[in-house]
């Protein structure tokens, strides 16, 4: 429902028509195809009013105002200068078309309907209008073609798709425009880089003097040489999502449609001459003569100004590097005799560092070695206290023998009601184990007494009247 309200409401807004039951009907005829019904209405428009074709002139034409807050926020603070000037300019109708903020993001992938595309040409106008000042694109003095406004994505493809399609059905590059196989963003930003105007064709293949304009105008030999050689081409089908997106943001309501425009301020393009309807070679000639003429004073000012940056930056870049050499060699040899004293300041306190820190080592190892012979001494003591005195022989005497891993063997008599737990401090007071951890384990059957059996006294652990247990290093 979303698509055909957004589809209905284009119609209208490129139509002037304002019943919608009339325009749901025109398109409900043509199966929805938004841009076959504007195509058929225009068409059907033009030979109903049976009048001249207008002026090529421009007229008043609103912009577009569909702008990102954050966009507009970081552009209102400071305005950068046009990239290129704008004087008023005899006989040259300008008109400044303010194109909404996501041109680039718009780019990157369909945006259905009118309402979707408000938010698709001015971020990349944005983009582009900043790298023209030299801000993120570095300027006009170091333009940068391998790094495009916008990456290869839906745009680009649809720009090379375009020109297949074209060459395929009007014949080669040596006989066309020579259409840029990239986006519109990265068309504009190639006309600034090479200080031309941008031409636009937006191709639409349903209208009925599409075929006839491609190959008697546009493919003839004098306007293809002249194109190629004083502008940047770049040509959209009006299906494709970028094409019907910069037919929306030209206005274009009759095809052919061709334009020629500029970047201009930031967040604006200026749209220098559009040229609606059939046109021979002749006519297209002439337009395209004039508009160039009378643009040549700007094209050639910013061209001018932009070699004179890099002549000025060169030149200060030429005395600051003098400058700097005359500075490095006087610093030469004070800094050379700050680091041999640095250096040898730096030896001295390394030495120095390393034999305090050795004898720092050296004490704490001895006395870590020293605390941890007396904590293991005083352990000894306590568990050798905890046994108490070996008991006599007797019927309820265990007696017990030890096996350590060095195969060092101690003996002791317990009673038979003493617990695993008195075996463990039993090995634990003798100077016999250096492990913390450790089981005691009998071989016949393989038995491990560890922590689950501590409590267990050696009569109902199985270990009476004597056993014999070797100590397990765990791992």
């Amino acid at each position: 429902m979303a698509d055909v309200a957004d589809k209905l409401a284009y119609f209208q807004a490129i139509t002037g028509l304002q019943d919608p039951d009339l325009c749901t009907e025109i398109l409900a005829a043509h199966g929805w195809d938004l841009e076959l019904a504007i195509s058929s209405f225009t068409s059907s428009s033009n030979i109903a009013n049976q009048s001249p074709p207008a002026s090529p002139s421009l007229s008043a034409v609103p912009s577009l105002h569909r702008q990102n807050d954050a966009a507009s926020s970081q552009l209102s603070d400071s305005e950068p200068p046009p990239p290129f000037p704008l004087p008023p300019l005899p006989g040259l109708a300008w008109k400044l078309i303010k194109l909404p903020v996501s041109v680039i993001s718009g780019s990157l992938g369909l945006i259905s309907g009118a309402i979707g595309f408000g938010l698709w040409a001015a971020g990349g106008v944005l983009s582009y209008s900043l790298g023209f000042i030299g801000i993120g694109g570095g300027g006009e003095s170091s333009p940068s073609p391998s790094t495009p406004l916008v990456s290869v994505s839906v745009a680009a493809v649809e720009a090379m798709d375009f020109v297949a399609e074209f060459e395929r059905e009007y014949g080669g590059p040596n006989s066309r425009p020579n259409f840029v196989g990239e986006g519109f963003m990265d068309a504009l930003q190639r006309s600034r880089n090479e200080f031309k105007l941008l031409f636009v064709y937006l191709h639409s293949p349903d209208h009925p003097d599409t075929p006839s304009f491609c190959q008697r105008t546009l493919c003839s030999e004098a306007l293809s040489a002249f194109v190629n050689e004083n502008f940047v081409a770049w040509g959209g089908c009006i299906r494709s999502s970028e094409g019907f997106k910069m037919s929306n943001s030209l206005k274009a309501s009759r095809f052919p449609f061709c334009a020629v425009v500029m970047a201009a301020t930031n967040q604006r393009i200026a749209l220098l001459q559009q040229i609606e309807g059939p046109k021979s070679p002749e006519e297209m000639l002439a337009i395209l003569q004039r508009v160039l003429e009378e643009s040549s004073p700007v094209l050639v000012a910013a061209r001018l100004e932009a070699e004179e940056r890099r002549n000025n930056m060169r030149l200060r870049e030429e005395q600051d590097a003098a400058y700097r050499a005359a500075l490095e060699a006087d610093q030469a040899r004070e800094r050379q005799r700050r680091e041999e004293e640095e250096r040898l300041a730096r030896e001295a306190a390394e030495a120095e560092r390393k034999h305090k820190e050795e004898e720092e080592a050296q004490e704490r190892a001895e006395r870590e070695a020293a605390e941890r012979q007396a904590a293991l001494a005083k352990l000894r003591q306590e568990k050798a206290q905890s046994l108490g005195e070996e008991p006599e022989k007797g019927p309820d005497v265990t007696q017990v023998l030890v096996r350590f891993p060095n195969g060092e063997r101690k003996g002791r008599r317990f009673k038979s009601t003493a617990t695993i737990q008195t075996l463990y401090d039993y090995v634990d007071s003798l100077d016999c184990l250096e492990a913390e951890s450790y089981s005691l384990v009998s071989n016949f059957p393989r038995v491990v007494y560890g922590q689950d059996k501590l409590t267990l006294s050696l009569e109902e652990a199985g270990l009476h009247p004597q056993a014999s247990l070797f100590v397990e290093i765990n791992s």
